[in-house]
């Protein structure tokens, strides 16, 4: 009777691996041998058959276990701060993100989009997106594609759009931090003050995460833009921030965003910073 359980067990094996061919098997017998793949799995049903003249249960199904396939990482947050009576004021924001990783390759993109106004007087306008492809070498270094648009109404950027590439590098990269560093060549062509902007520049960034035992996380990212032609006129953008997790895919986060332009549009300030707190759910 035994027998005839163990061999159905790995029948229904076979018949996962050959509805989910994408998936990965692995099983493991008493004296440590590794079946990987369907044609291993029949040589121990031919075990288990084999096994009938001796003691029953001779052959155990120890471990089953199956790797699925990476799949996307996605998060949407949303924040609303408003305020009534001496001041009225609204500032609204919300970012969606999405991740992909694998041994070889890795993905990113995202946008996000903050609205503000101050005694019915718009005073924050911004529209961010990007996307991000690292191929992998080694465990350390990559190299990585990489676009950004940008609007920014009160800083009069009709729009910018960044094309990098490069090579990176993971200077810690384990479970719980991970610390890389990025360098490469771009073009920058924008919009900005009604006038037309096209120029090569360097793109130098640096990107930083710490989990604490999945409750809590904090991270941080910069980059510096500066023009070939003109390297007064330099771009900084950063993020530093911490999320606390509130329940499996509820989590509230808090950053600050900061946007430096060396030299600004005339008669705009050359510093935008955002100070966002904002529910995020993942799914």
């Amino acid at each position: 009777m035994k027998k005839q359980i163990l061999i159905g067990l790995v029948l229904v094996v076979l018949t996962a691996d050959g509805r989910a061919g994408e998936a990965n098997q692995t099983v493991v017998t008493p004296g440590g041998r590794l079946f990987e793949d369907s044609t291993k799995a029949l040589t121990l049903l031919a075990m288990v058959a084999d096994a009938s003249t001796g003691t029953p249960g001779a052959v155990a199904l120890t471990n089953l276990s199956i790797n699925n396939k990476p799949v996307w990482e996605s998060t949407v947050a949303f924040g609303l701060t408003a305020t009534a009576g001496n001041s009225d004021s609204a500032l609204v924001t919300g970012n969606f993100q999405m991740r992909r990783k694998t041994p070889e390759d890795e993905w990113a993109l995202g946008t996000d989009a903050a609205y503000g106004e101050v005694a019915s007087v718009k005073n924050n306008e911004t529209l961010h997106a990007f996307v991000q492809y690292n191929h992998l070498f080694n465990e350390r270094w990559y190299g990585f594609m990489r676009a950004d648009g940008l609007h920014d109404g009160i800083a009069d950027v009709v729009y910018r759009i960044t094309f990098s590439t490069g090579a990176g590098c993971y200077f810690i990269k384990n479970k719980q931090t991970s610390l890389a560093g990025e360098c490469g060549p771009a073009v920058l062509h924008e919009k900005l003050d009604d006038e037309y902007h096209t120029y090569p520049i360097l793109r130098l960034a640096e990107r930083y995460e710490h989990k604490f035992d999945d409750h809590a996380r904090v991270w941080q990212n910069v980059e510096f833009l500066p023009p070939a032609n003109s390297p007064r006129n330099f771009l900084v953008n950063a993020t530093i921030g911490v999320e606390t997790t509130l329940t499996r895919r509820l989590s509230l986060q808090t950053y600050v965003q900061d946007s430096y332009a060396n030299e600004p549009a005339p008669g705009f300030k050359d510093n935008d910073v955002k100070l966002v707190s904002a529910l995020a759910l993942k799914f």
